[in-house]
């Protein structure tokens, strides 16, 4: 694979996101094989990776889609989705934009009481998800942990009493449920109590037809890294639900929106070197890119793994690898790479997640291309931005 790799930066240029189709099918194939339910919907959350050519291959596997945006929603559709199989589940949003959504004929999921009460008064035959805040902390870090009581995600689960006088009040049909407590989430045992708390809220809504525990599975970053165990949580959690099935004689549809977990380990970012700088601290590897590419490093302190493709078996050195970005955009402090030279390609693994659909312009920097291996062929999916792009919808007005 370092040799495609390397042709596909010489093909196309540095910095460069590639990604393998191959790897997101089988993380798709693993991940529903892991639960033993009656009825399992997967919508990917595609806010993690929105190019549409990976949105359609998702769903030639079977997949459906989770959307935060109503232009997340313009993506799905033009990529192939019928509204029906997605899921528009966003924070903090106007009526315009719910609105919107609802024109499209997508399933709408709502997360305050205020917007409860409008889209229940002005479109009273529609059927709402309602997405409930839990209290409970889970996530990598306090950044992407979003079910604790001060989170801003979802109506809280003390409030149940509210939503059901809104129900009742304006004829809504809550037909599904919805909870999600963070990312970067390896201890199952968080989603077990979710589910818990959940499933016994979920008692008191007689319409009820499905129940989404959105997502959160972690992934491994490095080695011996904690990452979730999708088939033991799978067996687990499948228990747990049909038992909630069980007691109470109906068969309901069990949803989860992974993102991170399906597309994050198949994507590599390639940049190329551009300076080795030694200095009195520490050697400085500046690479052709910066947190207008990749920012996860500097916005989450996330880790991603390096490793010089075009000089794999050099010795072993010490780097600080940095970007080219008039501010701090540090990618690695003390990382062992093998030895790093000028024009030398590196490979920051685990690229596919919030990666690229995080990226900016900053600096009037272009963003880079987007490459898509399936069984051995690449195919160019996004080109390299331009001038003209950087251009577009300005005007210029003469002084």
């Amino acid at each position: 694979m370092s040799d495609l790799f390397l042709k596909l930066a010489k093909e196309h240029g540095a910095p460069l996101y590639v990604y393998d189709a191959d790897i997101i099918e089988q993380k798709y194939n693993e991940f529903t094989s892991a639960f033993d339910v009656p009825k399992l919907d997967i919508h990917y959350a595609c806010k993690a990776l929105t190019n549409i050519s990976v949105l359609s291959f998702l769903k030639s596997l079977g997949s459906k889609l989770d959307c935060v945006s109503v232009q997340e929603i313009q993506l799905g559709i033009k990529a192939g989705f019928q509204p029906e199989d997605i899921m528009f589940t966003p924070n903090g949003v106007g009526e315009v934009e719910y609105d919107d959504a609802i024109s499209y004929g997508v399933n709408i999921n709502v997360d305050n009481l205020q917007m409860l009460e409008y889209l229940g008064s002005t479109y009273p035959d529609l059927k709402l998800c309602v997405r409930i805040n839990p209290h409970l902390m889970g996530g990598g870090n306090s950044k992407i942990s979003v079910g604790h009581i001060d989170s801003k995600f979802g109506i809280s689960i003390h409030q149940m009493p509210l939503v059901h006088r809104l129900a009742n009040k304006y004829g809504i049909v809550i037909n599904g449920i919805h909870v999600h407590t963070g990312s970067d989430i390896h201890d199952g045992d968080v989603f077990i109590r979710a589910a818990e708390l959940i499933l016994g809220a979920g008692e008191s809504f007689e319409d009820l037809e499905y129940i989404d525990f959105g997502s959160g599975f972690k992934v491994a970053y490095k080695p011996n890294d904690f990452y979730t165990d999708i088939k033991k949580f799978g067996s687990k959690f499948s228990e747990v639900f049909n038992d909630f099935c069980d007691r109470m004689g109906k068969s309901f549809t069990l949803k989860f929106e992974p993102g991170k977990f399906l597309v994050s380990e198949s994507g590599s970012f390639l940049t190329s070197v551009n300076v080795i700088k030694q200095t009195t601290a520490c050697t400085f590897v500046h690479v052709d890119s910066g947190f207008n590419h990749l920012i996860r490093p500097m916005f989450y302190d996330s880790y991603h793994h390096i490793e010089n493709l075009s000089n794999p078996n050099g010795d072993d050195k010490l780097y600080n690898v940095v970007g080219y970005i008039c501010e701090s955009d540090t990618f690695a402090n003390d990382r062992i790479i093998s030895e790093v030279r000028k024009g030398d390609i590196l490979r920051f693994k685990n690229a596919g997640a919030y990666c690229f659909t995080m990226s900016s312009n900053y600096n009037s920097r272009y963003r880079p291309p987007e490459v898509l291996i399936r069984e051995g062929k690449s195919y160019l999916i996004r080109e390299r931005e331009k001038i003209e792009d950087l251009l577009k919808g300005q005007n210029l007005i003469q002084f």
